[in-house]
């Protein structure tokens, strides 16, 4: 029996295991993201799919620790000054934003013939936006570092704080509940109390312990050790803050914001990052067992009219405050489709519900469908949102297009590269004009000093207007290869005599400027790593002059591979330009004078490999 026992446990793992793997791959490559993919995963394999498996709530209950994982690890990138520095995005905007979702959707709710209380706890649960969606979606599109990615994570901690004093308000609104004469303040007051109790223990916790301990263990050098206590942290307070009422989330990430200015702070996100991985992951899959298909088919009018009206009606909300609060039309827009489902903490508020009274067993599963089915929709919405929205108009406030400019060197594009360029040229004298088509940056170049003007170096009328028909040379430092050849051909074709000289992004980018008419071309990364390599080599106690010489060996080898794919090698070279690898390209291989030691076949071959990555 136990052997059996074990096999069919087994059996569970494989499938979650195999679900995730089949899944997830095939939604990405359809452009419906991972989330969606683990959701249709979950449901495959749940109780209304193949069965396998029968409690998708206790799997739920084990998967929620990927959110307080991923919690912690957000906080362990917000340090507390950051973090106070979002105040009033927390306690401003995000109260705004779920006391406006709140109102309007306990409305939807009260225009359907639901009493006030039913309506209440059904909308203010859909208030509660699902941050494990919310976060891994901004996670993907890079996006938890910008501006409105700070914006939208403030709002999510305010939400996840929110929780409190709707369980608070679901206790006051039981139809069984003590009249306030039969209760006394100080019993009322208790919850709360507890709750601050356990956020300013585990405040001191992480002060004045945490870093102790972790130094301690450090001095041990078992790393299984530090691991294990990477653990201990996030789970110990995340049940600190269970145990005190509040969100396990909200307690990992305060654990998180005390340690994210230890110097232990990357150990930490190094060792919980793999756990993170798969039980976020876990989660998506229970959330997608979860989906009752017998209360969705038994309530589906119900179902059907409520998720696009909470959608709709959430969104709405979360547009108007954006906008009420100088939100651009575009950002407020991205943050409504974004945060327009459910979350997984309105199961925590339906179920303290259902336990009071409040409402049945049968609303309960059927709110929850709803919440669950607006969760599987965010990643369909926000891929239609992407897909026909068109592209932000960029505002040009405060920048200066380019007009009849007589620079003697026109610089195009001023990031990084376009900057340490133009250095030498200004330090010397020499009259630049620069134009870029990044409003953000042209304002902070204003700032200290440098006078940008904006313009698309891919347009013949911004090139004649920055003064390209009559400068003395061009410097091309756009950092998309694509469009780096695009600016040169278009400048050899309507102005041959002026010099281009042009950053690559790669070998790849290098071959087609060459054969664009670009006079000048450097792989933008190929002389730092020269140097970069020299610096090793010195390091290794190689003598100085014998580390230039090696590193001038392995600069003429680039070269020469270089020139036979743009002669001899012209095959590999639209192999090249095509994305497949060339074949290597035979030099003869010098005899280093000081060393004596010819380089090897194996590594000449490495190299020409290698030279795809440059």
């Amino acid at each position: 029996m136990a052997a059996e026992a074990s096999g069919s446990e087994l059996v569970q793992v494989v499938a979650l295991l195999g679900a995730g793997v089949v899944a997830v791959p095939i939604f990405r490559r359809a452009g419906l993201g991972s989330i969606l993919g683990y959701l249709a995963a979950g449901l495959v394999i749940g109780p209304f799919g193949l069965g396998i498996f029968t409690d998708p709530g206790a799997i739920l209950h084990v998967a929620e620790l990927g959110v307080v994982m991923f919690l912690f690890i957000i906080g362990l990138e917000m340090r507390p000054s950051r973090l106070w520095g979002l105040r009033r995005e927390i306690f401003g905007l995000g109260a705004l934003q779920a006391a406006a979702c709140a109102a309007a959707l306990t409305g939807v709710g009260l225009l359907g013939g639901f009493p006030v209380a039913v309506s209440f706890v059904a909308g203010a649960g859909f208030v509660l936006t699902s941050t494990a969606i919310v976060m891994q979606l901004l996670e993907e599109r890079g996006e938890l570092a910008t501006p409105k990615g700070q914006r939208i994570v403030s709002i999510l901690l305010l939400e996840d704080l929110a929780i409190v004093p709707l369980l608070a308000l679901v206790a006051f609104l039981a139809p069984a509940a003590p009249s306030a004469e039969e209760t006394g303040l100080a019993a009322r007051l208790t919850p709360v109390a507890i709750g601050l109790g356990s956020i300013l223990g585990l405040v001191a916790a992480g002060r004045y312990l945490l870093n102790p301990l972790f130094r301690l263990l450090a001095d041990s050098h078992a790393r299984e050790v530090m691991t294990a206590a990477a653990l201990l942290v996030v789970l110990g307070s995340a049940l600190a803050m269970q145990l005190g009422g509040l969100s396990m989330a909200m307690g990992a990430f305060l654990a998180g914001v005390l340690l994210s200015e230890s110097t232990f702070r990357h150990q930490l996100e190094a060792d919980v990052e793999p756990f993170r991985g798969i039980l976020l992951g876990l989660f998506f899959l229970a959330v997608g067992m979860s989906l009752d298909l017998s209360v969705v088919a038994a309530n589906w009018r119900l179902i059907v009219i409520y998720v696009p009206a909470y959608m709709a009606v959430k969104a709405l909300a979360i547009y108007l405050v954006a906008r009420m609060l100088k939100s651009s039309h575009r950002e407020a827009l991205e943050r409504a489709v974004l945060m327009a489902q459910g979350g997984e903490f309105a199961f925590v508020l339906y179920a303290a519900a259902t336990a009071v009274g409040i409402i049945d067993a049968n609303a309960n599963a059927t709110l929850t469908a709803i919440v669950i089915i607006s969760m599987a929709l965010t990643p369909l919405i926000i891929a239609l949102y992407r897909r026909f929205l068109p592209d932000e108009e960029v505002s040009t406030d405060g920048v200066e297009a380019p007009e009849d400019l007589r620079g003697n060197v026109l610089v195009i594009g001023f990031g990084r590269f376009g900057q340490i360029a133009s250095q030498p040229l200004l330090l010397r004298g020499v009259e630049v004009s620069i134009i870029d088509n990044d409003v953000e940056m042209i304002q902070a170049a204003a700032n200290f000093g440098f006078k940008v003007y904006y313009g698309d170096g891919t347009r013949l009328d911004i090139l004649h207007a920055a003064g390209a028909n009559h400068a003395q040379a061009v410097l091309v430092c756009v950092d998309k290869g694509d469009t780096a050849v695009r600016i040169t051909e278009l400048l050899k074709a309507e102005y041959p005599l002026v010099p281009v000289m042009v950053r690559a992004y790669d070998r790849a980018v290098a071959l087609r400027l060459v054969g664009a008419g670009a006079d000048y071309q450097i792989r933008e990364t190929v002389e730092s790593a020269f140097a970069f390599g020299l610096e090793t080599l010195q390091t290794l106690g190689v003598d100085p002059d014998e580390a230039v010489e090696i590193i001038e060996d392995v600069r003429r080898r680039d070269q020469a591979r270089f020139e036979a794919q743009l002669t001899g090698g012209a095959q590999a070279g639209r192999g090249y330009m095509k994305g497949n690898m060339p074949a290597p390209v035979p030099t003869p291989l010098a005899v280093p004078r000081k060393t004596g030691k010819a380089m090897t076949e194996e590594t000449e071959d490495a190299l020409a490999r290698g030279a795809r990555a440059d």
